[in-house]
């Protein structure tokens, strides 16, 4: 996951809706069912659709009142807290 990504989808969200990301999601996650995918095609649409996903955590807990920097860096936070699981 890339942050700056994150960060410019969650302010595309503010600005328009958050449907027009869960579609995205849905068009990318039906071309992952193409055959003829190579898997670095495959890992540059996992990579969109996992930023995508982030930024609509970021946007639900900025609704929910966290300010948009701490949205953000409280995500990233337990993305790598995660990731040195």
């Amino acid at each position: 996951m890339k942050l700056p990504v994150i960060k410019h989808l969650t302010s595309f969200i503010e600005e328009n809706d958050q449907d027009y990301v869960l579609e995205t999601i849905e068009t990318l996650e039906a071309l992952t069912e193409v055959p003829s995918l190579k898997d670095e095609e495959l890992d540059v649409i996992g990579e969109l659709i996992s930023n995508m996903y982030g930024a609509i955590e970021v946007d639900k807990m900025i609704k929910d009142g966290t300010p948009k920097k701490e949205a953000l860096n409280n995500f990233m936070g337990r993305v790598l807290g995660s990731i040195d699981k």
